[in-house]
């Protein structure tokens, strides 16, 4: 059975590499009489501030050594930590060796992740993986029913109100509370090691595979009203949704989120100034241009329906023009890398509108890896960083394509990447006219896609449907012409497509025959 008293601190042990709010917490221990052991630059801090500390080495009577490698591996420091206060044994051992008890420990590691991050070499990697600070906060976190541990100064406060609340001792549940969110913090730590170390050994796929994450908040619920969700923040720092800014509107759902990073990573895709306009994880109007507002009037224009209530990007700032051509319809999210004081006060105006702002943007091709969780396991993968260029472009037709072709194509092509698969993207003059987006068969996505294209150009007013004269963008081949064919029927003139298929000849022959252009990119773009 747990331990349910409170735990009368009268000895603490403060060892951190982060000292925020260390002389605070120094002072609220030194006013209930904690005598306080400290190392290095904790107990220098400590003693500069005033507050009385004895140096571990003084406690231990035994100097560190190694270069500080070996300073609290020692049994009157682990013993004082693990004795067990109820049992007479652990009491007797402790008397007989001089061992005093530990009832409280502060410590944050040495700062491997951040000394990785920053790019440093193998040896000052190795030497900042942090030894004995693990060994005493497991320790600790053990002995919860004795022992509080605290790993984050963000618990200072909670401890300092627990100690003023019951007279310099920390209730139970408060020490099972910070165990658990200590052994967390070691496996996130170990988890770090390993990864690093694994990527040094050109390991990318190790036999356990570790993965850790922060939570950031606990949402009201999942894709639907009876999950339970929580966002969490891990892995390597990347400008988006996970860390933006939140301006205003209410709290972000489990859906927004995913649909904001779904539209902030597409975005990302472009340098010049582009708008991607999304609905359920999918694109449904995507345009470039210098002129942000009519750029964002060409994404919407694509399918107007589907635009009210979806999610809006911005791979620049925004401004107050672009702001009030957004809020002319309903808006879920606007998410972009900042916004002018303008476009905030417009944004105001829509309590409900939810503006995230990242300060930059990610690196579409940056290494990275995506987790998918499966029955009993998960799937792990690289982030689909593939990039195509003009001059990656194989013309297979006996038709060149011309040069805005093969710029609309390209465009296509990059949008078609974050649609879900089968896709077919249709894009004219920089942006999109038509997708189809997660069908089973590609003549279908090619279908609907032309479709809506319709319905779009009677909602814009005009004659003939938008696909009419515009490219299409196949994620992946053509298993047979006739999808191919169906985007002629649209009205396209030039076709991108990864090629591969054992039919391709079959799929050539019909694009002479049609007249149109077709060029391979030798890779697709599955997105499941």
């Amino acid at each position: 059975m747990p331990s349910n008293h409170d735990t009368p601190i009268t000895r603490a042990i403060i060892s951190v590499s982060d000292k925020s709010r260390l002389t605070e917490l120094g002072q609220a221990l030194t006013g209930h009489g904690v005598e306080i052991l400290s190392t290095g630059g904790s107990a220098k801090a400590l003693a500069e501030a005033g507050i009385p500390v004895i140096e571990v080495a003084d406690h231990t009577g035994f100097p560190e050594i190694m270069d500080g490698r070996v300073k609290t591996l020692h049994p009157k420091i682990h013993g004082g930590i693990l004795a067990r206060r109820d049992h007479p044994d652990d009491q007797a051992a402790m008397a007989e060796h001089g061992i005093g008890p530990i009832d409280l420990i502060v410590i944050n590691l040495y700062p491997f992740e951040a000394t990785v991050a920053s790019g440093a070499g193998y040896d000052d990697c190795v030497e900042n993986i942090d030894i004995g600070g693990p060994a005493m906060i497991r320790a600790a976190a053990k002995n919860h029913a004795h022992v509080a541990v605290v790993t984050d100064p963000g618990d200072y406060d909670d401890v300092i109100a627990a100690l003023d609340a019951n007279k310099g001792a920390l209730p139970a549940d408060l020490r099972r509370s910070l165990a658990a969110k200590a052994y967390a913090r070691t496996a996130a730590y170990d988890g770090a090691i390993t990864a690093w170390l694994s990527g040094e050994l050109g390991n990318s796929f190790p036999d356990t595979h570790v993965t850790a994450g922060r939570r950031a908040s606990v949402l009201r619920y999942g894709e639907n009203p009876h999950q339970e969700a929580a966002l969490y923040i891990g892995g390597a720092p990347r400008p988006g949704v996970a860390q933006a800014e939140q301006i205003q509107g209410k709290a972000l759902s489990y859906n927004n989120l995913g649909d904001a990073d779904a539209a902030f990573e597409l975005i990302a895709e472009f340098d010049a100034p582009s708008i991607a306009i999304i609905k359920h994880a999918n694109p449904c109007g995507v345009a470039t241009g210098d002129d942000l507002v009519a750029t964002y009037r060409a994404a919407r224009k694509c399918d107007p329906v589907s635009a009210f209530g979806g999610i809006v990007a911005a791979n620049r700032p925004l401004d107050g023009a672009l702001a009030e051509a957004i809020t002319e319809i309903f808006t879920e999210v606007v998410i972009a890398p900042d916004a002018d004081t303008d476009a905030r006060a417009i944004f105001a105006g829509k309590e409900n509108l939810r503006l995230l702002l990242t300060g930059e943007m990610p690196d579409p091709r940056a290494a990275g890896r995506l987790l998918k969780p499966l029955a009993g396991g998960f799937l792990l993968q690289d982030r689909d960083a593939g990039h195509i260029t003009r001059d990656d472009l194989k013309v297979v037709s006996q038709r060149q394509p011309s040069d805005q072709e093969i710029a609309d194509m390209l465009f296509a092509f990059t949008v078609g990447k974050h649609v879900k698969s089968n896709t077919i993207v249709y894009a004219k003059g920089g942006a999109t006219v038509g997708i189809g987006a997660g069908q089973m068969s590609r003549v279908d996505a090619a279908r609907i896609a032309a479709h809506k294209s319709g319905e779009a150009a009677e909602a814009a007013g005009e004659s003939e449907r938008l696909t009419t004269g515009s490219v299409a963008a196949s994620d992946a081949f053509f298993p047979f012409p006739d999808g191919l064919l169906t985007t002629v029927e649209a009205g396209a003139t030039a076709v991108i497509q990864p090629g591969g298929s054992v039919r391709d000849d079959e799929v050539i022959a019909a694009a002479d025959e049609a007249g149109i252009a077709m060029v391979f990119t030798g890779m697709r773009h599955f997105r499941h």
